[in-house]
């Protein structure tokens, strides 16, 4: 076995994320409206005498080169069904924030699983790759899937969406990141002793996405999760608000952020609220993306 195999994957927006109660195993049922953006990870396999993960580009630093890190899990779990060594290096090459709300994360778990099947020749089905990416984490098999869906359960039961047309993204970057876990921490103490109704998928959201109407679309975003990401980092607030006068037509916390999302018109008003953001700075950096695109592919 020689050579490598490279796959790209993308960011994931959440267009809705309606959360209920905590469960008694700790997670929380959810309808998870997921849009991939064009941000992107490349993940590339080289077999190797031991299992390594090396990374490059913006945040890199903070991504862990260990066994914790979803990409080296996933080698594993495939090469544990499959009888095998999971003796790759795995590299990074990473341009989604880190810790960002956006999957990143799950992003690489994923198209480590994909790269790793195809230099291993496994053949896994997708249903198969489904399964390994719902044991990994909520947001992997997303990764995997891309274009939109909504998930339901903990978000890893997914069921694909019609999308009408393209919508344009601005992406405002926070300094640090925010714990997932500890931002659903917050969730569960500012709703403490609320009976928390079950989540379900806005029917004038999913309509927006199909047929492609970015006003209707801006009105219907929502993020249950944004007021404890707002008491845990209330500088997000900051964010929200610049966008917004920046000429966004919409502005919520990306998924457990502190990334903050910001829907425009098309790429001229993007292009206004980024130099909005940048010039209050309010953010550590700003991006823009088009979302839906393709979830992980080898290149």
């Amino acid at each position: 076995m020689t050579g490598s195999v490279t796959v790209r994957v993308p960011a994931k927006v959440n267009v809705q994320l309606a959360v209920g109660g905590a469960r008694a195993d700790g997670f929380h049922d959810l309808a998870n409206v997921f849009l991939a953006v064009g941000l992107y990870d490349e993940v590339t396999v080289t077999p190797a005498d031991a299992l390594r993960i090396t990374c490059e580009g913006p945040d890199a630093s903070q991504v862990p080169l260990d066994r914790t890190n979803l990409a080296a899990r996933a080698a594993e779990k495939l090469a544990a069904r499959y009888g095998r060594r999971a003796d790759v290096n795995i590299h990074i090459a990473k341009d989604i924030p880190v810790a960002g709300g956006m999957a990143g994360g799950s992003a690489d778990g994923a198209g480590a699983l994909v790269a790793c099947d195809a230099l291993w020749g496994t053949g896994a089905s997708r249903d198969e790759l489904l399964e390994i990416c719902a044991e990994l984490g909520s947001d992997v098999p997303f990764s995997l899937v891309g274009g939109a869906a909504l998930g339901t359960g903990r978000g890893e039961k997914l069921r694909v969406l019609p999308v009408g047309g393209s919508f344009h993204w601005v992406f405002a970057v926070a300094d640090g990141g925010l714990s997932t876990p500890a931002v659903y921490g917050e969730f569960d103490r500012l709703n403490e002793g609320l009976v928390m109704p079950e989540p379900v998928a806005s029917g004038v959201l999913l309509e927006a996405l199909a047929s492609g109407d970015v006003p209707a679309l801006a009105a219907a975003v929502s993020n249950d999760l944004q007021s404890a990401a707002l008491s845990l980092r209330p500088s997000l607030a900051s964010a929200l608000a610049v966008g917004v006068e920046g000429g966004a037509l919409a502005a919520i916390v990306s998924g457990s952020g502190p990334t903050t999302a910001f829907l425009v018109a098309d790429a001229e008003a993007g292009a206004k609220v980024v130099d909005a953001l940048v010039a209050a700075g309010v953010c550590r950096a700003a991006r823009v993306a088009v979302g839906p695109v393709s979830g992980a592919v080898p290149v």
